[in-house]
């Protein structure tokens, strides 16, 4: 009872396989100086169209924990949605890393929140009674399945340099936002004002490959040591490294991402022609929310399918996920048991 359940039940594709195996031959230097790392930073600054800073990670926890760490003092407040997963999903991982940072959860439709509703939130700066304001933190695409748009980046990275604040991305879906925006990864991140990114592979066709992306080299002197203390400078990095090359090389985790996202438009048109079924955001990535009585979850469950229940908070609609593997012919077969009376 796992498919549609999450992006994180399926397989490795077979690109990121080829690539462990190719990389498990003879020996390598290790903690990250083997060859496939040295691949991996240059072929992200070619990706990104500028000069990046590269920490392989293991999982997006731990990338958003650790990037984070970096941008933010133990009296530092972070501001983020109250929907993030850095709020509601990583059992304190920010909170600890950081030392003791302040998460400022904020408000906004669709699981995204604005300029103007971080700006005002924006308080205590110079006063020894408060917790300084630090970095903000938006996900890319939501824990919703919705994208911002180019422009609601740029605002929310605008306000937070006015302000003397870091900016960070949590992209663990990064390549379904882009596919969907139909821009370049550079657009989407430091040329909107992105400072640092959690690039998501896991989700999207990787067997367990992350990464934290620095933008700006002087935000990144810390890093090295929280990556180590965090057990993240893996004596064997090149089987990480390897998986995140093969990812970014041919297109591969854009063909992953856009083929996800088709397939969970089609869930979601098929979802919306049913009486009684609505959605609650729209599909915008591989993530569909929608409202369904208990009798239609049950009959999903017994069926075969994975429904994912209180994924946002304790009142959140149903959740179905699509990715990269993801058959047409399944989404008809769910679809078929949904529009049963």
């Amino acid at each position: 009872m796992t498919k549609f359940a999450s992006d994180n039940v399926t397989s490795a594709c077979p690109e990121v396989m080829d690539a462990l195996v190719a990389a498990n031959s003879g020996d390598a230097i290790s903690y990250g100086d083997d060859e496939w790392s040295v691949k991996l930073q240059k072929k992200l600054a070619e990706l990104f169209e500028t000069d990046v800073i590269v920490f392989p990670t293991t999982s997006g926890t731990v990338s958003n924990a650790l990037a984070l760490a970096a941008l933010t003092p133990s009296y530092g407040k972070i501001y983020c949605h109250a929907l993030s997963h850095i709020n509601t999903d990583e059992c304190g991982a920010p909170e600890f890393f950081t030392g003791g940072a302040k998460l400022i959860p904020l408000i906004g439709e669709n699981g995204k929140f604005n300029a103007n509703t971080f700006a005002e939130a924006i308080s205590g700066t110079g006063q020894v009674h408060s917790a300084q304001p630090a970095c903000v933190t938006l996900t890319q695409a939501c824990e919703t399945g919705t994208v911002y748009a180019l422009d609601e980046i740029s605002a929310i990275a605008a306000t937070a340099h006015a302000h003397g604040m870091a900016v960070h991305m949590d992209g663990a879906r990064f390549a379904n936002a882009l596919v969907n925006l139909d821009i370049s990864p550079a657009e989407m991140t430091w040329k909107a004002g992105v400072d640092v990114l959690s690039f998501g592979g896991t989700k999207n066709g990787c067997l367990a490959a992350e990464a934290i992306i620095f933008f700006r080299p002087e935000l990144a002197e810390t890093i090295p040591f929280l990556h180590k203390r965090a057990g993240q400078l893996l004596s064997k990095m090149r089987f990480v490294s390897a998986q995140l090359h093969a990812y970014v090389s041919d297109d591969v985790w854009l063909r992953n991402a856009r083929h996800a996202n088709q397939m969970a438009t089609k869930l979601s048109q098929g979802l919306s022609q049913v009486h009684g079924i609505e959605l609650a955001f729209p599909t915008q990535s591989n993530e569909i929310f929608a409202y369904m009585s208990r009798a239609v979850i049950d009959r999903l469950v017994a069926a075969g399918f994975g429904v994912g229940e209180e994924e946002l908070d304790s009142t959140a609609p149903p959740r179905l996920v699509t990715a990269w593997n993801t058959k047409a012919a399944d989404i008809d077969r769910l679809l078929n048991v949904v529009g049963r009376q």
